[in-house]
């Protein structure tokens, strides 16, 4: 199978370099994908936008020739979800790594400060206790030497969704900071953000016990519940 793997905010395909091989080694070919606009803090992230991204995953899926797997990490789920929607018969599972299916909304303020084309990587205070779990001091340098601005253009997107057909694909959630229980209430009273999971029909849920960046904390852990999921 080809497993496209996108990776969330400020991050590159090389955050899943501990991950990837793991996946490889089940029989797969790892495709672990630099959105447009994260290639370099020195590049352009002017005009880059949410279906800038999604039209990236759309060739690299349209360029695979068997079935593909969509593994998204965070904010990379609007991404993979507008993937799917445009390609829901050459996806046969998508894994969401401590996000969910965006459903479809207007267009919006970054969740954190923009400068100009850029939303930067912000000071660690911005984030809870339970997204910094087993980030390291060690590990919090390597994540802000690397980190790339995330195109302002994305962060702020309107999603918009138009083929049903997505929610037939099974759904792995790989839940991290934001446990399998923490959602059970949320989809029960029909929380608004839930919308779109609500409608898949096949969903299988995994808790890792660390925090929002899985990929770095428990990597290991991280790649076999991912190759345990494709194998389902």
């Amino acid at each position: 199978m080809d497993v496209i793997m996108l990776p969330g905010y400020w991050l590159g395909g090389s955050s899943w370099s501990e991950v990837a091989p793991i996946v490889a080694r089940a029989g797969h070919s790892v495709h672990p994908l630099t959105l447009p606009g994260l290639e370099s803090v020195a590049s352009s992230r002017s005009g880059v936008t949410l279906q800038t991204q999604i039209d990236a995953v759309i060739d690299e899926i349209d360029g695979c020739r068997g079935p593909v797997a969509l593994v998204a990490h965070s904010g990379a789920s609007a991404v993979a979800n507008g993937a799917l929607d445009a390609r829901p018969g050459r996806v046969t599972r998508v894994v969401e790594v401590d996000t969910f299916p965006v459903p479809e909304r207007g267009p919006m303020e970054p969740e954190y400060p923009a400068e100009g084309d850029d939303v930067p990587l912000p000071d660690w205070s911005a984030f809870g206790e339970a997204e910094l779990a087993g980030l390291t001091p060690e590990l919090r340098e390597q994540f802000r030497a690397e980190a790339v601005p995330e195109p302002t253009g994305v962060a702020t997107a309107a999603v918009e969704l138009r083929d049903d057909h997505r929610h037939d694909v099974p759904l792995t959630m790989i839940c991290t900071s934001f446990p399998t229980a923490a959602y059970r209430p949320l989809l029960d009273e029909g929380h608004p953000w839930m919308a779109e999971l609500a409608q898949f029909r096949d969903v299988t849920w995994v808790d890792i016990d660390t925090g929002h960046w899985p990929q770095l904390t428990k990597p290991v852990e991280l790649g076999e519940a991912i190759a345990a999921a494709l194998a389902e």
